[in-house]
């Protein structure tokens, strides 16, 4: 599997036998990050109204949309079948409800999906636009998932105490932080990626030193480890 990180909250991920995933894309006009530039089959947004998590529609090509909030409120699961057979069976998305942070300090707080699928056997969770300390529910949902793709900037998402709670109750075997300060966001409203390492031992982190990495079950770590990636630029 090979996982890139555009910025954000934004990935482009790519199994091995060629289906392509990108979550959360943005407007890059006011995130500051690269458009999107190759065409996906899948499309994973974690709310319909949050340009920059929503924005399907500056995605090439024709990818299946699916909204992660739609999912977790009509039963939680939604199966992506493939129309091309080189490319396996498909993608079952799963998704669990979630909110913006309650006191958030720039606009009323809207709802958006946290979400989960499977690609060559390495389940990989994506926090969406979360906002608030998780659940007991929302933290099962996500026990024991291989990849956790984390917002790692604090206010107005999940403060980095209760990120860090959560991800020791859970237990991923690699976590991947995202939706942290960059050089290229605009908004300069959340914090660098220091503050989160912050929390881990420099043993338990690994810098990729670049934008993309390729991943295999067998590789992944026994216990979590942090692995940060660059934003693609």
């Amino acid at each position: 599997m090979k996982i890139k990180w555009y910025g954000q909250a934004c990935f482009w991920i790519e199994s091995d036998r060629g289906l392509k995933i990108v979550t959360d894309p943005y407007t890059p006009e006011t995130s500051g990050y690269r458009p999107i530039e190759h065409a996906p089959d899948v499309v994973i947004i974690s709310s319909d109204n949050d340009d920059f998590h929503c924005r399907a529609d500056l995605v090439p090509g024709q990818p299946t949309v699916v909204n992660a909030l739609a999912v977790a409120q009509a039963g939680g699961s939604r199966a992506i079948k493939s129309t091309r057979p080189e490319l396996g069976s498909g993608v079952t998305v799963r998704a669990i409800e979630a909110m913006e942070a309650l006191n958030h300090r720039f606009h009323d707080p809207d709802q958006n999906g946290m979400y989960q699928f499977e690609i060559d056997g390495i389940t990989v969770g994506h926090m969406g636009d979360m906002g608030n300390a998780l659940s007991e529910a929302q933290t099962a949902f996500f026990t024991g998932i291989d990849v956790m793709l984390v917002v790692a900037g604090g206010h107005p998402t999940t403060e980095l105490d209760d990120l860090k709670r959560f991800l020791d109750a859970a237990k991923p075997r690699l976590v991947i932080p995202m939706h942290f300060r960059t050089l290229r966001y605009k908004p300069r409203n959340i914090l660098w990626i220091e503050s989160f390492l912050s929390y881990y031992p420099d043993s338990q982190v690994d810098f990729a030193c670049d934008c993309e990495v390729r991943l295999n079950k067998a590789d992944l770590p026994p216990s979590t480890r942090v692995l940060v990636l660059d934003n693609y630029s």
